[in-house]
C-alpha cells in the first residue's frame, strides 16, 4: 500500500509537491544493510545498460543528413535497432528493482490514439511506462540533451524537446507536437505527463493543455506503484533524486503497474477549447485513480493553485515572514510600525538605483492583513492608491496585473479574467474591484481565505500552506 506524506495545502486537498519516504527504525536498519549491498551492484548494471545503448542510439542516425533526421525513421535502423533498445531498456529498470511491470487493459493502435497522456507524473523512474508503449516519442526539456548519454537516448527517441525558459521554444514544441499528432499515422505514438512536473501522487495537478491542443482522440494510462514504502517519488520538496534512487534499490523489488484505459474521444466543446478537453480527461483519470482532481501547478519552479486566472502560492511567503517574525520575539504594535515605515517609504518612493530597489509592497499589504492590525478593504484602499499612478480613480489592465501582484505577492499574469468581471466593460474602479474579491464565488477566496489573518499563535483561519483555509500548518 502506497503512503504519501501529507503536508497540507489546503483543508480539501494535501500538499501535491512534497514528499519525504517515511521510514520505522527497523526498515531504516534494513535498508541501510540491503541498500549496501543491492545499491552498488543495481546501480552499476543499470550503468552498464545504459552504456550499451549508447553506440546503439548514436548508431541509428549515423550517416543521416539533417532533412533524414527530421523524418520518423524507418527501414533497418528501426527493425533491428529498436528492439535492441526496447531490451536493454526493460533490463535497466530490471536491475533497477522493476523485476515485473504488470500491464492492465489495452494499449491503443496509433490510428486509434496518436496520444497517451500518462499521470500521476512521480519521478525520473516514470519512464519504466516506456517499455509497455513500445518507446513512445516523448517531450522532454531541451537541458537534458547535455547529460551523458540521455541525451543520445533522446535522439534516437526523437523526442519533441523544449525550454521552459524560451517562449519561442514552448511555441516551436507545440508546433511540433500538433504536426506529429495530425500526421495521420506518419510519426509514432506519443507519449506525454500532461502535469508538466513530478508530485507525490496524492492528488492530479492541473493538466497542461499540449497533448490536447490537436483535438484527438487520447489514451488516459494511470501509473501505479503499489508499494508499502513509497519509494519512488521526488518532488519539489522532501525527498531528493538521489534519496529516492537508493531507497528505491535497497528494497527487495518495486512493484509497478501500468494501466490503460478506454481511449477518450473529444466532444465538439473539447476539441474547441484544449483547455476544456484537459480538464475533462483530468478529471476521468482521478476518479479512476481514487484522488481529487485540482487546480495545482507549478509555476517558476512555485507551487501554485490557480484561481481564476489568478496564481496563489500554496507557501505564502508573507505568512513565512510573519511567523519568523513572531518567533523572533516581535508583538503585533512592532510589526505594524515596521509596516508603517516600509509603507511611507512606499508613498514617498525609494532611492537608489534599479539593482538596489527593493519592492516592499507585497510585504506590507500581505503582512498588514495577515497581521490583523489593517483589514482587507483598507489594504485594498491603500493598494488602490499606489497603482493608480495617474490619479484616474481607476486601473488599466497592466496597473491590475501589478496590483494583484503585490496583493499575493506573485507575479500575475493572467489577469483579463477578473478585469472583465472587475471593469464589467466599463472603469476599473475601487468599489467594483472590491466588491468582485468579497463577493465573486471564486475570487472572494482571496479575501476571505487566502488574505484572511492570523492569529499570533498562527492557528487562525489561515495558516501559510492552508492558503485556502485549512487548519494545519505547512511543517
Amino acid at each position: 500500500m502506497e503512503t504519501h506524506s501529507r503536508h497540507s495545502a489546503t483543508q480539501e486537498y494535501p500538499h501535491p509537491f512534497i514528499h519525504q519516504v517515511k521510514m520505522t527504525r527497523a526498515q531504516r536498519i534494513r535498508g541501510i544493510i540491503l541498500g549496501s549491498v543491492l545499491f552498488p551492484v543495481r546501480v552499476t548494471m543499470a550503468a552498464l545498460c545504459f552504456l550499451l545503448m549508447w553506440p546503439v542510439a548514436r548508431l541509428r542516425f549515423a550517416g543521416l543528413s539533417e532533412e533524414e533526421r527530421s523524418r520518423p525513421v524507418q527501414g533497418w535502423r528501426r527493425w533491428l535497432l529498436h528492439p535492441i533498445m526496447l531490451g536493454l531498456s526493460r533490463l535497466a529498470f530490471f536491475f533497477l528493482g522493476f523485476l515485473w511491470v504488470r500491464v492492465k487493459g489495452r494499449r491503443a493502435e496509433l490510428k486509434e490514439a496518436p496520444v497517451l497522456v500518462v499521470a500521476p507524473h512521480s519521478s525520473f523512474m516514470d519512464m519504466v511506462s516506456l517499455m509497455p508503449t513500445q518507446l513512445a516519442t516523448v517531450v522532454s526539456r531541451s537541458e537534458n540533451t547535455s547529460l551523458p548519454v540521455v541525451g543520445a537516448l533522446l535522439e534516437f527517441n526523437q523526442a519533441v524537446l523544449v525550454s521552459r525558459k524560451d517562449p519561442e521554444s514552448r511555441r516551436r514544441a507545440v508546433a511540433q507536437v500538433t504536426e506529429r499528432l495530425t500526421s495521420g499515422g506518419y510519426w509514432p505514438q506519443m507519449l506525454m505527463f500532461p502535469e508538466g512536473t513530478t508530485t507525490n501522487g496524492s492528488t492530479l495537478i492541473k493538466f497542461k493543455p499540449g497533448a490536447f491542443l490537436a483535438g484527438l482522440p487520447v489514451q488516459p494510462v494511470l501509473l501505479r506503484y503499489p508499494n508499502r514504502l513509497d519509494t519512488v517519488r521526488w518532488t519539489y520538496k522532501g525527498t531528493s533524486w538521489a534519496e529516492a534512487l537508493w531507497y528505491t534499490t535497497s528494497q527487495f523489488y518495486t512493484n509497478v503497474t501500468v494501466e490503460f484505459l478506454p481511449v477518450y474521444s473529444p466532444t465538439p466543446e473539447e476539441k474547441a477549447d484544449p483547455n476544456l478537453y484537459a480538464d475533462n480527461v483530468q478529471r476521468l483519470m482521478a476518479r479512476a485513480l481514487g484522488l481529487p482532481a485540482t487546480d495545482y501547478v507549478m509555476e517558476g519552479r512555485v507551487p501554485v493553485k490557480k484561481l481564476g486566472g489568478l496564481s496563489l502560492p500554496l507557501e505564502s511567503p508573507a505568512r513565512k515572514t510573519l511567523k519568523l517574525l513572531r518567533t523572533n520575539g516581535l508583538g503585533a504594535l512592532e510589526v505594524q510600525a515596521a509596516l508603517d515605515r516600509m509603507l511611507d517609504r512606499c508613498r514617498s518612493g525609494a532611492q537608489g538605483s534599479k539593482d538596489e530597489l527593493v519592492d516592499l509592497r507585497p510585504i506590507c499589504f500581505t503582512l498588514g492583513a495577515l497581521s490583523g492590525r489593517v483589514g482587507f478593504a483598507a489594504t485594498l484602499h491603500t493598494a488602490f492608491a499606489l497603482f493608480d499612478a495617474g490619479g484616474r480613480g481607476s486601473l488599466t489592465a497592466e496597473e491590475l496585473s501589478d496590483l494583484m501582484g503585490a496583493l499575493l505577492d506573485f507575479p500575475q499574469r493572467h489577469t483579463a479574467e477578473l478585469h472583465a468581471q472587475a471593469s464589467g466593460g466599463g472603469r476599473l474602479t475601487e468599489e467594483n474591484l472590491l466588491r468582485v474579491l468579497t463577493a465573486h464565488p471564486a475570487y472572494q477566496r482571496v479575501a476571505t481565505e487566502y488574505m484572511k489573518a492570523e492569529e499570533a499563535n498562527g492557528t487562525a483561519g489561515n495558516n501559510n500552506g492552508n492558503a485556502y483555509g485549512g487548519n494545519k500548518k505547512l511543517d
